[in-house]
């Protein structure tokens, strides 16, 4: 039984966990996004939260331990120069996993997983449909008092003109007479 058992191993040594981890991180931080199986972007978003935060603070200390874990100056200095910049007022949750499927060889289920500051287009449709959305409710109280409201204000306007017409009919008709 795995009772209390947290971290996830994916079918591998510590060592190999450890670089495998660290590369698909490095990736992430250069890339913005990377494409891989879902149990790996778990554990990875596991990884690499903790190190988006440490490089909040730009001390010789935070780049120290960040490449302690990635080993990958590039890496590093993308992080520190231009990442912790972008995810400074965030207050985590720093990755988002979209889940893309099953890969066609093993069935694994696929997913990317991506910074989410990184994401324009996802930033652009949200800040749109927040601003032109209207938020809708499964009760419908409102909207009946505006439904009788506006029938009430159609009902006298439609009640006006086949009056007027009949008005014209019995004028006309008397005038016959």
């Amino acid at each position: 039984m795995r009772h209390g058992k947290k971290i996830n191993h994916l079918g591998r040594t510590a060592s190999h966990r450890k670089a495998m981890l660290s590369n698909l991180a490095s990736s992430l931080i250069l890339h913005k996004r990377v494409s891989t199986t879902v149990a790996k972007a778990k554990a990875l978003r596991k990884y690499v939260e903790p190190l988006l935060t440490k490089s909040k603070s730009d001390t010789t200390h935070s780049r120290r331990t960040v490449f302690a874990y990635l080993q990958n100056k590039e890496s590093v200095k993308e992080l520190f120069d231009d990442v912790s910049v972008k995810i400074a007022n965030r207050p985590g949750g720093y990755t988002r996993i979209l889940k893309t499927g099953y890969r066609l060889g093993d069935n694994a289920e696929m997913c990317v997983i991506e910074l989410v500051d990184y994401n324009e287009d996802m930033l652009a449709t949200t800040g749109t449909a927040a601003a032109g959305a209207k938020k809708t409710r499964r009760r419908g109280g409102k909207k009946k008092a505006e439904d009788t409201a506006a029938a009430e204000a159609k009902a006298p306007e439609a009640t006006d003109a086949p009056a007027a017409e009949s008005n014209e009919a019995n004028e006309e008709t008397k005038d016959a007479k």
